[in-house]
């Protein structure tokens, strides 16, 4: 009688731990990315779960969820399961990393910052580029209009407010009244302060407002030689000095933990630091780390001298409080300026 109940025991101890292990095996993962991403990971997440079946042998799925980052982490904060993010700035991580939803240490985790590809902010510009705009000076003049999202609610925008602020630093040499002048004046010349990058985009290339586009130089590209404003015949101004965009990445540990989806999480964000990947990529127009890649697609981008707003400027947590947070430099040149 006590072998059968042990025999019994194993048998459906087996079978508990097969359907645990088939659980595992079915149970989604959530990737919650930037808003203009979508084509993107369209074309990532089915390769990934092909690559999954063949490392592995099991399933996966992929639920995925686009808007700006900001939105993102703050839903995520408010309850939603979300097992890895993909996003286009660092601060949006990092708030996730104060509420204790990831590690501290989330940037060490992934090669190159949790960045596996980056951009930079550039120009787009009417045909012929009449305005005959090269670099970020030519922005401030009076005959310039320009359109970009407003970086109180864009992190893109941030990044162009960040270019043009780490430009005007190294023109007057850290003179910070000249360099509050020069941003100020740029902020004057806008014509059109959307909320989001979609619709900056649209406001310049669909409804013909403003001379200059500023946005990520992957997403000017992909607008300037793509169909949907192919008639508009737009074109691409790399400035020589800009500012570096990292696009980081994370596995939110509590909810991974919680849902048993780590290893699946884990290989997901390292299969954007593969080859294959790292090609597919630069066919969006993101630049790259991976030194093949990069030597096969270097004239692909323009020559450009990226400067990392936390070597000039103090770590994203100064600079958001200085300068984006409520009253800060960008509030108070809004004040004056528009």
């Amino acid at each position: 009688m006590l072998k059968k109940i042990v025999l019994a025991t194993v048998a459906s101890a087996t079978l508990l731990t097969g359907s645990l292990s088939h659980a595992a095996a079915d149970t989604p993962f959530h990737n919650a990315s930037y808003d203009i991403a979508r084509e993107l990971f369209g074309e990532i997440n089915p390769l990934f779960v092909e690559h999954w079946k063949q490392q592995s042998g099991k399933e996966v799925k992929i639920i995925q969820s686009f808007a700006g980052t900001s939105r993102q982490a703050q839903d995520i904060i408010q309850g939603k399961k979300v097992d890895v993010v993909t996003f286009n700035q660092v601060t949006d991580v990092d708030i996730l990393a104060k509420r204790k939803l990831l590690r501290e240490d989330w940037a060490e985790q992934f090669p190159n910052n949790s960045s596996p590809y980056y951009s930079t902010t550039a120009f787009l510009v009417r045909e012929g580029n009449p305005k005959n705009i090269k670099s970020w000076d030519d922005l401030i003049r009076d005959d310039v209009k320009l359109v970009f999202p407003n970086p109180k609610t864009s992190g893109n925008a941030r990044y162009s407010y960040l270019g043009a602020w780490l430009f005007a630093n190294e023109k007057f040499n850290g003179d910070q009244e000249k360099v509050k002048a020069f941003v100020g004046k740029l902020l004057k010349n806008v014509e059109n302060f959307p909320t989001g990058g979609r619709g900056a985009t649209v406001a310049f290339a669909q409804n013909g407002q403003g001379d200059v586009l500023l946005t990520f130089e992957s997403e000017v590209i992909n607008i300037a030689k793509g169909d949907e404003f192919k008639s508009a015949n737009l074109a691409i101004v790399v400035p020589e000095v800009s500012v570096l965009a990292e696009f980081p990445v994370a596995i939110v540990d509590k909810v991974a933990d919680e849902r048993g989806t780590r290893e699946q999480a884990k290989a997901f964000l390292d299969f954007q630091y593969s080859k294959d990947i790292q090609q597919l990529l630069t066919r969006y127009n993101y630049r790259v780390h991976n030194p093949e890649v990069v030597e096969a697609t270097k004239a692909q981008f323009a020559p450009v001298r990226l400067i990392n707003p936390t070597e000039v400027l103090g770590t994203w947590d100064e600079i958001t409080a200085k300068h984006f947070d409520n009253g800060g430099i960008l509030d108070q040149l809004l004040a004056t300026g528009r």
